[in-house]
């Protein structure tokens, strides 16, 4: 009697921790394509599962299990960044980072979006080149980057960030991190994009990088030479982008659970700055240092 009460307290116990184990997964994946392949991957190890439990098929159930490694090593070479990225998080246990809970210090509010927003404007306006990335929740340490910059950990202010970006200091041409409503570093050198996306430069490959490793970041980037706005997430690129289109996407950021905000569509209101915007980049960016020079 006990054996077959501890038997059945095993079985209820597997299957609360696999259903566990799936709705942490289903939780944190927000691409669909990306959810229909967990969601096959899933019912072929379930069907497997079954087949070899509760019935006597060994034909059957070896080609079962043959299909799901086969899919398996599949999915780990088109899932290799974000099983890279899983590993990371066990090995340092980043364990809230894991289950996608946002600590207080990286929730950045209004103020943080609106002083952003001007500062890359008038960083915009002077054509002086930026890369800023804000710390959403993947708590950024200094082993994620090829160099973690200078330690500032100063009150985020639009004038200090400026100043950070000015032509002739020394921290210029690395990136600015942010976490929160305070500055936490500067010079920062990011991981550069593995995407062979040749029409970017490296300013823009590195935005991209950083992002494609972390999903709850962002990052701003400023063309030095047409002055061009750009927005990074998720390895994905919006622009060119005015700063008040900036300032929306920043905010949608922010109250957003899935952290998701690129979007080929601009709003109404800004669809015409939009426009121009990318008709007067259009013309100035054979000139762009950020991007690569047209061949003759």
């Amino acid at each position: 009697m006990n054996l077959l009460w501890l038997e059945k307290f095993g079985f209820l116990l597997d299957v609360s921790f696999a259903l566990a184990l799936g709705i942490l997964l289903f939780s944190r994946v927000k691409e669909p394509r990306t959810l229909w392949l967990l969601r096959g991957y899933l019912f072929l190890v379930s069907l497997a599962w079954v087949v070899q439990r509760f019935t006597k098929l060994p034909i059957t159930s070896k080609l079962v299990d043959a299909l799901v490694l086969a899919c398996s090593l599949s999915l780990a070479i088109l899932w290799q960044g974000e099983l890279r990225r899983l590993m990371e998080l066990l090995g340092t246990g980043r364990l809230a980072v894991l289950l996608g809970n946002t600590q207080k210090e990286f929730q950045a509010n209004t103020s943080t979006a609106t002083q952003l927003s001007e500062a890359a404007g008038r960083l915009s306006q002077k054509r002086r080149g930026a890369l800023i990335v804000l710390d959403m929740g993947s708590d950024l340490r200094p082993e994620d980057f090829l160099y973690s910059g200078i330690p500032i950990d100063a009150t985020f202010s639009t004038e200090l960030l400026l100043n950070l970006f000015a032509s002739e200091t020394p921290l210029h041409d690395g990136a600015v991190l942010i976490k929160g409503n305070r500055i936490i570093s500067a010079g920062v050198i990011l991981p550069l994009s593995r995407q062979s996306i040749s029409r970017y430069g490296t300013r823009h490959l590195a935005a991209l990088g950083i992002t494609e490793r972390f999903d709850r970041c962002i990052c701003v980037v400023v063309s030095e030479e047409t002055g061009t706005l750009s927005l990074a997430n998720q390895g994905r690129l919006e622009r060119p982008i005015t700063s008040s289109r900036l300032l929306d996407l920043l905010k949608e950021f922010m109250s957003s659970s899935t952290g998701t905000v690129i979007s080929k569509t601009p709003k109404d209101n800004n669809s015409k700055s939009n426009s121009l915007s990318y008709n007067l980049d259009e013309t100035s960016s054979k000139i762009d240092p950020d991007l690569p020079q047209e061949k003759k």
